[in-house]
């Protein structure tokens, strides 16, 4: 399936909308995690663990939108977009949702005249 922050797709034509589609992932960040990312932040440098995280938290989030896309019947997501935020009491949870709308394409050639 092609996702694209674009609204478009080069040499396609969308012949349906089949609605707006999420993926969200909820993740805890564990202290092990905290306590190198803690390290970091005190003398520099990137945190793999946080990033590592982050990444899977941003696949599963992408995942789960084209699962969604399809059960609409759809073969692409467009104008997709990603959002992250920091959430609990001790921010010690990852919130990754991405959003786009779910098409289906023809394989006739787009005509942008």
């Amino acid at each position: 399936m092609i996702i694209t922050t674009t609204y478009h797709i080069e040499g396609k034509t969308i012949s349906h909308y089949e609605g707006i589609v999420f993926g969200e992932v909820i993740t805890g960040i564990n202290v092990f995690k905290d306590l190198g990312a803690g390290i970091r932040n005190i003398v520099g440098g990137r945190s793999k663990s946080y990033e590592d995280e982050l990444m899977v938290a941003r696949e599963k989030a992408l995942e789960e939108m084209e699962v969604r896309a399809k059960e609409r019947g759809a073969n692409a997501v467009v104008g997709t977009k990603m959002d992250y935020e920091v959430l609990g009491a001790d921010n010690g949870m990852l919130m990754v949702t991405c959003s786009g709308t779910a098409v289906r394409l023809s394989d006739e050639p787009a005509y942008f005249g």
